[in-house]
């Protein structure tokens, strides 16, 4: 097993060498220039120049390249030629809240996925069976901004039970020392806080969750449905165990494999930034801010941040195929 991690984590220097050199090439091909975009109005050919000489922008591209990967490699993703804040800065504010929505999403989806998965295969060919079919192609369907404003316009439009954007109330003067909202609510012994942080969460979590919701159903749906005919569980049930116990450890447990698969996708997919979610629900996420850097020409948080998001979703990666060994103890990692 450690074999297996410390390889993994080698190989990840060449992947995230290969997407540095993309990201680089892609951001430059750009139309437009950061040095148009900071000046505005004002750019004259004389100021363009100079701007161009002070953040390196007219060195040739290998250079630029190369100057970029020293920056990196001592821990520093630059600095944001926007509100000339460092990219880290940044990131600390801002992933935390994509990893509270993130997570927030993925428990929606496990909770509700799982169960709903499991049922409908024991149940095949049922109403209930057909119905959670139906019901996970619509939330394949449903674009998640449309789905939003549809949960923002009932529940705090009409009914008023919870609040429509931010990550707690406008009047709130907490601190934040982690920014984990909820954390630090549960840190600081604040039901009140904690409270306000999940009112704000559970809207856009269900609409951000709706998606992973409907494919771990089906997938839980399939997988069940093949494991339940396999030799071993025909055997468990033909000694007189317990259907439940069946259920539990020879059906569940078999079928998380592919499950744990689409879990872990789906989570790295999230913590790279939910754009259209971050959007409609006001949410100060990594989603939405490398959104306004691509419209800025902000090249250092564009290239740190894209970076960041990488690393995450490749340990995300590690994560599920390290849980494999977990979840079914006959698979060994060589």
């Amino acid at each position: 097993m450690l074999r297996f991690i410390v390889r993994r984590l080698l190989l990840l220097v060449p992947i995230l060498l290969g997407l540095s050199i993309l990201v680089f090439g892609w951001i430059r091909a750009l139309p437009g220039s950061p040095a148009q975009t900071l000046l505005g109005e004002r750019a004259t050919p004389q100021l363009i120049l100079q701007v161009r000489h002070q953040y390196g922008l007219d060195k040739p591209l290998p250079i630029q390249y190369w100057d970029y990967l020293k920056t990196v490699s001592s821990g520093n993703l630059g600095t944001s030629i926007t509100t000339y804040r460092p990219v880290t800065y940044e990131l600390q504010h801002r992933f935390p809240a994509t990893v509270e929505l993130a997570l927030g999403a993925m428990i929606f989806a496990i909770g509700v996925g799982i169960p709903l998965g499991f049922f409908a295969a024991k149940k095949y060919g049922s109403f209930f069976d057909q119905s959670s079919l139906v019901g996970s192609l619509i939330g394949i369907s449903i674009p998640i901004f449309f789905l939003g404003l549809i949960l923002k316009y009932i529940f705090a439009v009409r009914l008023h039970w919870l609040p429509s954007i931010g990550r707690e109330d406008i009047l709130a003067t907490r601190a934040h020392p982690t920014n984990f909202y909820v954390l630090d609510a549960i840190i600081g012994l604040d039901p009140g806080g904690l409270w306000d942080a999940i009112r704000h969460l559970i809207l856009p979590s269900i609409a951000l969750g709706s998606i992973p919701l409907a494919i771990v159903t089906r997938i839980t749906r399939a997988s069940v449905l093949d494991v339940q005919h396999e030799d071993y569980v025909r055997t468990a049930r033909a000694k007189g165990l317990p259907p439940n116990e069946v259920d539990r450890r020879h059906v569940l447990r078999n079928a998380l494999l592919p499950i744990s698969t689409i879990i872990g996708l789906q989570t790295g997919l999230l913590l790279s930034g939910a754009v259209l979610t971050e959007k409609v629900f006001a949410w100060p996420g990594v989603g939405s801010w490398l959104t306004s850097a691509i419209a800025s020409r902000d090249y250092p948080v564009l290239q740190g941040g894209i970076l960041f998001v990488a690393i995450v979703f490749v340990l995300v990666n590690l994560v599920v195929d390290i849980s494999y060994a977990i979840i079914n103890p006959r698979i060994r990692l060589s």
